[in-house]
């Protein structure tokens, strides 16, 4: 029999020795659920085999897909610039298919940016549960992908393109005809009347290129997606046509974001407002436009201007 002193000394041996690649399929499973995407990918999975098969054998550990923390903390600057490289798409496309491998078709939500094409359709053919998509800022999405998201995610009830400018009204027209239960749609674009917060960042050619079809898209929401209670429009190019089309079709709105939606008059905006009497949050254009900030070619004379934009006509 060892003494109080032999089994003292020997206590601390027997812990440094303990393996833990044994631990038990519930223990694992209790400690996994607890953990943060980064840390079960690059810690708990990178730690041992048994660790790594133990994770895959529980699709729900993959559920949810959000990398949006990590794109919210970054400050901009040379980190954010580098999200525009081929290098960084390659990476997001790499989680977003192991993600949507590993879920085993459970994949219920999906947060990115910079995707692409593929990876988008890949994870969507595989993920018929799929409730929430945000792949806003993805320069290489188009309706290609999008229509497969539409054929495959049936589900769908809340989905951000919000500065995907390859996607078009067609996108919007499948996926309301096939996700008939979406509630939320964000179609918000950079600011084009003042992009100085972008340059650096954002490539000029893409800033160049915001879609000029505001009106034809909310028309389109608002035929298709007629059970919507949040839309967001920010710094659409839509006019008083695609706005007064809004409550035609979407009568159960509760948020519309219309801020910086230069095209707009307080007329209007308080007209179509008055038509939803669901309502509760409205978000006006709300920002002051210096002259420096317009184009002749864009907007042809300043009596336009003076209509839309003067501070005693456009009572927000």
């Amino acid at each position: 029999m060892a003494t109080g002193d032999e089994a003292e000394t020997a206590s601390p041996a027997s812990e440094e020795a303990r393996d833990w690649s044994d631990m038990t399929p519930v223990c694992l499973d209790e400690a996994f659920s607890r953990l943060a995407l980064e840390d079960l990918w690059r810690g708990a999975m990178a730690c041992c085999r048994s660790w790594r098969d133990a994770a895959r054998s529980r699709p729900g550990l993959f559920a949810v897909l959000d990398l949006e923390p990590g794109f919210a903390e970054s400050t901009p600057g040379a980190e954010a610039a580098a999200w525009w490289t081929p290098a960084f798409q390659r990476r997001v496309d790499a989680m977003l298919r192991s993600a949507a491998t590993l879920a085993a078709e459970e994949l219920c939500e999906i947060r990115v940016r910079h995707c692409s094409d593929d990876a988008l359709a890949f994870a969507a053919e595989r993920s018929p549960r799929l409730s929430i998509l945000s792949i806003k800022t993805s320069p290489a999405v188009t309706d290609r992908s999008m229509l497969t998201v539409g054929a495959c995610c049936p589900m769908l009830t809340e989905l951000d393109i919000s500065n995907c400018y390859e996607v078009s009204y067609k996108s919007l027209e499948v996926i309301g005809q096939s996700c008939q239960n979406l509630r939320v749609l964000k179609r918000n674009i950079f600011h084009w009347i003042d992009p100085s917060e972008h340059v650096g960042i954002v490539p000029e050619d893409y800033l160049r290129e915001c879609p000029e079809d505001g009106d034809r898209e909310a028309i389109t929401i608002s035929k298709f997606m007629p059970k919507l209670k949040h839309l967001e429009l920010r710094f659409s190019e839509l006019t008083a046509v695609g706005l007064s089309s809004i409550p035609e079709g979407c009568k159960d709105l509760e948020v519309l974001d219309l801020f910086g939606c230069a095209n707009l008059t307080s007329r209007g905006i308080d007209q179509a407002a008055a038509n939803l009497k669901n309502l509760v949050t409205l978000v006006k254009p709300n920002f002051y436009i210096p002259r420096s900030s317009f184009h002749m070619g864009r907007y042809g004379h300043w009596q336009l201007y003076d209509e839309r934009f003067q501070t005693n006509v456009f009572q927000i």
